[in-house]
């Protein structure tokens, strides 16, 4: 089959100088459709293999991974400017991942059900083929969220990277052959998303596909989706809630706030960009917040003191400064100026709920701190968005810390802290956030189809 449109190249930047890191050929139809009857000849022959087996070799990716986790990161520091501490914990949450997918793959079991007449079992079967479409904020742990738990469940995996950072993912397939992962059972294809993307989509011979990223694509993916009856696990934007009350403690809840939404310089979809405190509390929360704000380190991200790094890409910096307008007041800090994809940390006060800026995911350094008068003004303001992926509640209650948790339409909450991500917890989000569950005792499952086997014992 001729491909309409012919291979091209993309270029990689680095976001803190905007110096060229690499130039990566991209994938085209054809390629997909190559990479697909690969991994299928590749799935049947790793479904078939023992258990032990298919956890040996994951538990030695996962160690060879581990020895590599400084050059991930370098890799990692080079095409998504993140700083070199969040880089490492990356490639080690890699390493975490297939250790923990590893562990599962001998208790993937099905069940036996009483019935009359015989005996009924059921057996979680591999899909097949799953394709994995990345995002650019954490290149690595969210490719391992759909690499690890469906290599361990007997399918194959092809991860198409974001186009600005393909390179930790082509080191990572790398790593898997040095670890004896057979070939072609997890491949890398580098592309587009208009064409490597929607062609991995549309493939019928993909049986799964689990993407992250924007609303707006994610959407689309599962209308392409919808038309083949194609699975698919949508984790999506969000506009996370932080609701501080007057009897939290207010100095830990201020101390936490800016990293809550300035960590990977708010490129993350449950940063905690809608900060929401008790009216009574409001103006010391102000004053305790700022110096906090104003101390964030931002700039080389290989310097080890460094909190927060640039933006991704100029696209990125330039939406992020549109919601940022003239007449808003902010509380700022600072970022280098020159070369490199800088905004400084920014929290927005005196603004409408619905203003864009509280409203809409920035995805960047910036966030609002929004009034509220009661328990029930503060589950309206958290679910006043089409959003529910995450949020933080900040309380000395116990009893509201649980109502409210319950209340707040989100598929991650945190009391007195900002933890949204374990591997070991199940991640998803509400509304447009998502759809489904990753990570967590049931990751394997979501890679699997459940055939019930019924065997007659009457003569």
């Amino acid at each position: 089959m001729s491909d309409a449109l012919a291979p091209f190249n993309l270029r990689v930047l680095n976001p803190a100088t905007e110096e060229t890191v690499a130039v990566v050929p991209a994938a085209t139809r054809d390629d997909v459709d190559a990479a697909v009857a690969r991994a299928a000849a590749a799935q049947r022959g790793w479904a078939a293999a023992a258990p032990a087996d298919r956890a040996r070799l994951l538990r030695r990716f996962a160690a060879v991974v581990d020895g590599h986790i400084e050059e991930l990161a370098q890799l990692e520091v080079r095409e998504a400017g993140h700083t070199i501490g969040n880089a490492r914990w990356e490639a080690g949450n890699v390493r975490d991942l297939l250790d923990f997918a590893a562990g599962g793959v001998e208790r993937l079991a099905g069940r036996q059900i009483p019935v009359a007449g015989g005996i009924d079992v059921t057996f979680l079967e591999p899909l097949g083929v799953i394709g994995v479409i990345a995002p650019w904020n954490f290149p690595m742990p969210i490719a391992a969220w759909g690499l690890a738990p469906a290599l361990a469940a007997g399918n194959a995996v092809i991860l198409k990277p974001a186009e600005t950072t393909p390179l930790t993912a082509l080191r990572l397939a790398e790593l898997a052959l040095e670890a004896g992962i057979p070939e072609h059972l997890f491949q890398v294809l580098p592309g587009r998303g208009d064409v490597t993307g929607d062609a991995l989509v549309e493939h019928p011979g993909v049986a799964k596909i689990v993407f992250t990223g924007s609303t707006r694509v994610g959407k689309q993916i599962m209308a392409k989706c919808a038309d083949r009856v194609k699975r698919v696990t949508l984790e999506l934007g969000g506009k996370s809630p932080n609701i501080v009350f007057a009897d939290a403690d207010l100095e830990a809840a201020a101390a936490a706030a800016p990293m809550a939404f300035l960590d990977n310089t708010g490129q993350d979809c449950c940063a905690r960009t809608r900060i929401l405190v008790q009216r009574s509390a409001y103006d010391r929360f102000l004053e305790l917040v700022a110096p906090g704000i104003a101390a964030v380190a931002v700039g080389d991200p290989l310097d080890e003191k460094t909190q927060m790094g640039p933006l991704i890409s100029r696209t990125q910096l330039d939406r992020v400064r549109s919601f940022v307008t003239d007449d808003l007041t902010a509380i700022r800090g600072t970022a280098p100026e020159g070369p490199g994809f800088w905004y400084p940390p920014t929290l927005v006060t005196d603004v409408d709920p619905t203003a864009p800026v509280a409203a809409e995911e920035v995805f960047g350094p910036v966030a609002v701190v929004l009034p509220f008068e009661d328990e029930e003004d503060a589950v309206r303001l958290a679910n006043a968005t089409e959003y529910g992926l995450s949020g933080s509640l900040w309380t000395r209650d116990i009893g509201r810390a649980l109502r409210v948790s319950r209340a707040v339409a989100a598929g991650n909450l945190s009391v007195n802290s900002h933890s949204s991500v374990r591997y070991w917890t199940p991640f998803g989000g509400y509304k447009q956030s998502g759809l489904g569950r990753e990570l967590g005792p049931d990751a394997l499952t979501a890679f699997t189809e459940t055939k019930n086997v019924f065997i007659s014992t009457e003569a």
